[in-house]
């Protein structure tokens, strides 16, 4: 067995490890007994060299075995969860997960908080008074029979491997390596004990995977890898060019998704991708025709079955559904400004990753993973790519904890916006469907 050196300089220059070399350093980085300058060479090799399909195959296994793999054999149905590499206003777990169960599939999702531009599901649940993100396995188990979804935070006994290395990869900049976010993404999202998944992988300009061919090669590699497991496993790859929705904030966004659930949305692109990706899920585990789980899924939010799940949800995690029911009686941000714009056309493209940091900047996100969240902060976008605006006409809400703040958000917010004379075609939302 080499030592972690030796297989740092095997992967450097280019050689492929063994299952039990990868093992090895997952195993012993683990448990502290490879330090991080160590690992951090390691990834930066794997960062440049890659990693083929059997070496991502087996440092997905090896972080997964690093903790618990839960068993879910004991509840009835088929177990489904979706996963998103992450966007700008990016809510449509909270919706998909509530239509999926009201449609009889069980929902099982273990979710990330926001780090960086992108937003997380655990911040937006939290937004909502006495909500519990952090359950035993026991509680997870209890509510995914009772209710047919649960959603938390990741324990601390689940792929702790993927915590530290996650955690390390932020600050040495190789986030962005196709098998390290494979390995990451797959390795929980199997230990969650569930059959099915769909991916929902962005691209553009708010994504971490900017091209079409990087989305690809990426959802490509864990569709193998979930294969590999025989699981069900189906990605698409989705535009992340501007915003989902209108809504950016973690408050924000709950009150966006559930008129959604109530059919009370005009923000077309959220109920669309909603349904899309929901039916996906029914559909890998029924078996039914897409187009016979699309309208499965439009039932469930013209019945507010979808609604009436997510609020059974939400009392079983300990949430207040007052505020659900009557966002009003939430506490509103200190500060509302708006954000006008200095000359007149059609929006053409918009800077989705600055946008992004903007709410961040207001306390919607964390740059840091303490970071406090501010969950009445963030931005209402009111023009998106294709709408009509005029000189000296509102673009965009900033809600904020103080003025300083809104402000320099409202400089981002104002230069993320690009204006022609002609109207732009309407992005594509879903640019391909990658299955098993």
């Amino acid at each position: 067995m080499l030592t972690a050196y030796e297989i740092i300089r095997k992967k450097r220059d280019g050689g492929s490890l063994s299952p039990g070399e990868i093992e090895l350093v997952v195993r012993e980085y683990t448990s502290g007994k490879i330090p991080e300058y160590q690992i951090s060479s390691f990834f930066m090799s794997v960062f440049f060299r890659g990693m083929s399909d059997e070496e991502t195959l087996s440092l997905t296994q090896s972080m997964m075995q690093t903790g618990i793999v839960v068993d879910l054999s004991d509840i009835p149905g088929c177990k489904a969860d979706k996963h998103s590499t992450g966007g700008v206003g990016d809510k449509i777990s909270l919706m998909l997960g509530p239509l999926a169960a009201a449609c009889g599939a069980r929902v099982p999702m273990i979710s990330g908080r926001g780090l960086g531009h992108t937003g997380g599901t655990v911040d937006k649940l939290e937004s909502i008074h006495g909500f519990r993100t952090r359950l035993s396995i026991e509680e997870y188990k209890r509510i995914l029979r009772e209710v047919g979804i649960v959603m938390s935070a990741q324990s601390d006994d689940l792929v702790p491997a993927d915590r530290k290395m996650y955690a390390l990869r932020d600050v040495t900049a190789t986030v962005e390596s196709i098998p390290l976010i494979t390995a990451s993404i797959m390795s929980k999202k199997l230990a969650e004990g569930i059959d099915s998944l769909v991916l929902d992988v962005k691209v553009g300009n708010g994504a971490f995977m900017k091209s079409l061919d990087e989305a690809r090669e990426l959802a490509n590699k864990m569709v193998r890898v979930g294969r590999s497991y025989g699981k069900k496993v189906t990605a698409y790859l989705t535009d992340m060019n501007q915003p989902l929705g209108r809504e950016i904030g973690n408050w924000n966004e709950v009150v966006e998704s559930v008129k959604v659930l109530r059919g009370e949305s005009d923000a077309g692109d959220l109920v669309h991708l909603s349904t899309v990706l929901t039916a996906e899920m029914i559909s890998l585990c029924s078996g039914e025709a897409l187009s016979t789980a699309e309208a499965m899924v439009r039932k469930a939010i013209e019945s507010g079955a979808g609604y009436e799940k997510f609020l059974d949800m939400v009392r079983a995690q300990n949430g207040d559904v007052a505020a659900i029911k009557n966002p009003s009686q939430y506490r509103s941000a200190k500060v509302s400004l708006d954000v006008k714009s200095n000359e007149s056309g059609f929006v053409t493209s918009m800077d989705t990753f600055k946008i992004g940091m903007a709410s961040v900047k207001l306390g919607a996100g964390r740059l840091k993973l303490h970071d406090k969240i501010d969950p009445t902060a963030g931005i209402s976008l009111l023009k998106k790519i294709g709408d009509n605006v005029s000189a000296g006409e509102e673009i965009a809400i900033i809600h904020a904890s103080d003025r300083d703040r809104a402000a320099d958000a409202a400089k981002d917010i104002l230069s993320s916006y690009n204006l022609g004379t002609d109207r732009p075609s309407a992005p594509q939302l879903v640019r391909e469907r990658i299955a098993s």
